[in-house]
């Protein structure tokens, strides 16, 4: 195209207009016929704009505090890694660990005896831990509440009937949920784990009120929780040594499914998925290798006809 036009000017036939090309091209752009206020007001508010952002990004980093508390370690857990699942003798063993450590202080509100089946118990013995417990139910035909043997659809009891009673009987502390408990912290983890296992004496200065521990995983250091894992704390079903390192990894291994209830489901449909893309993959090469080739290599000529 462009050196079509160029042999119609040598021609003759078109002369350009430099000066209006030029005058077109500035006409395209508007700044020079802003005013100077107007610009005056669009510099402030990018000024405004870019001063406010940097206020929020410096409040959020230090309301943080990061500094405060001590940084857990990353450990090497059996669920990291694109295709590594749970270890559900360790969710086992975790549920173990809540029903018989936990389960005095901490609610488990979101997790259903039904969502143990095939889980980290068989049906028959889900349904046994749920008759274990008597769940308030009614009203009947007279109108009056009663008392049940839970089933599979019950959700696990908290211990306390109300948040009043929870904070009475910790010394004002309010236990938290632990259904969700792994996602709501950075680094869920290493840092539950580590919460469990640093309980220590605190250092010179730093003095604890009472009912108070120190452990230098929690923000301030002082905690209302008094440590809960020591050595042979309980008796393992299956034999497994109980020191306070395995009984820590599997209530960490067992909240890290009640938070991520869907995590193996996840793992494998990765798995299918990958499969079904490597399949697409190779027969997308072979049609566009094989197939396609052919036709987008195909010479098209127009061979006008000769007129005599």
């Amino acid at each position: 195209m462009a050196a079509t036009l160029g042999r119609i000017c040598k021609s003759g036939l078109l002369k350009p207009n430099y000066g209006t090309l030029i005058g077109q091209t500035n006409s395209f752009s508007t700044v020079k016929d802003w005013s100077r206020g107007r610009k005056v007001l669009l510099t402030c508010l990018g000024v405004t704009a870019g001063g406010i952002s940097a206020f929020i990004y410096a409040l959020d980093s230090s309301v943080r505090a990061t500094e405060l508390i001590a940084h857990p370690p990353t450990y090497k857990w059996d669920f990291y890694g694109w295709f590594n699942s749970l270890d559900h003798a360790s969710m086992r063993r975790g549920w173990e660990v809540y029903k018989n450590v936990c389960a005095a202080c901490h609610s488990l509100q979101y997790v259903a005896y039904r969502h143990l089946v095939d889980v980290t118990h068989t049906e028959t013995e889900a349904k046994a831990l749920a008759e274990e417990v008597m769940v308030e139910d009614g009203p009947n035909d007279v109108g009056e509440y009663y008392k049940r043997p839970g089933k599979l659809f019950d959700y696990v009891p908290d211990p306390y009937p109300n948040e009043e009673a929870a904070r009475a009987s910790n010394n004002g502390a309010y236990p938290p949920d632990l259904s969700y408990i792994l996602n709501a912290r950075h680094d869920g983890e290493n840092y539950i784990f580590s919460l469990l296992t640093g309980y220590c004496d605190p250092p010179a200065g730093i003095t604890l009120r009472e009912g108070q521990y120190f452990n230098p995983y929690f923000l301030g250091g002082a905690i209302g929780m008094a440590q809960a894992i020591y050595d042979e704390v309980l008796e393992y079903e299956d034999g497994t040594p109980a020191t306070a390192s395995q009984v820590a990894k599997d209530i960490t291994t067992f909240l890290m499914w009640t938070a991520n209830h869907e995590f193996d489901d996840r793992k494998r449909m990765a798995i299918k998925a990958l499969g079904i893309m490597a399949i697409l993959t190779a027969a997308s090469y072979y049609f566009k290798r094989h197939k396609w080739t052919t036709i987008k290599s195909t010479k098209l000529m127009f061979i006008p006809k000769k007129y005599k």
